[in-house]
């Protein structure tokens, strides 16, 4: 057997199973089995999904706080991941979108989250006009010509 343990500062709150756990002091949580979790510094709030992974990472994260949204939450996602993957030029949103595309289909969407959250500097620098991180230098030549003024 498993055993996930989890560290909660006083007031943090935690999402588990659909339910909202606020720890009134420090406490770890042992988890014996598997539960669908997300700490409260992981929850992005409506106001904060101002750019399209974070718009994603919203429709995942909403899947995942509450289940009983989840198939239309999930279907949002995996129809704009669809899309995501036509607009991006950026080799490692592309490739990171696959694997996200895959995890949604396996029902691995904490690893989603994961993946989306690690693109989120990427796509910031891309949306502010900022030289675009790629290891492609095709992909990148592309990139910078659609920045270009």
């Amino acid at each position: 057997m498993t055993v996930l343990k989890i560290s909660i500062r006083a007031g943090e709150r935690i999402f588990v199973n659909g339910a909202v756990l606020r720890a009134d002091r420090k406490v770890t949580l042992e988890f014996l089995n598997t539960v669908t979790f997300l700490l409260e510094q992981h929850v992005l709030a409506p106001d904060e999904t101002t750019t399209p992974l974070r718009q994603l990472y919203f429709m995942i994260q909403s899947a995942i706080i509450d289940p009983k949204c989840a198939g239309p939450a999930l279907e949002m996602a995996r129809s704009s991941v669809v899309l995501l993957r036509s607009t991006f030029l950026n080799a490692t949103i592309l490739g990171d979108l696959e694997v996200v595309e895959d995890n949604l289909k396996r029902g691995r969407h904490f690893d989603c989250l994961r993946i989306i959250r690690r693109l989120f500097a990427t796509e910031d620098a891309i949306i502010s006009g900022a030289r675009p991180i790629s290891t492609d230098p095709i992909v990148s030549q592309a990139e910078e010509a659609m920045l270009a003024p």
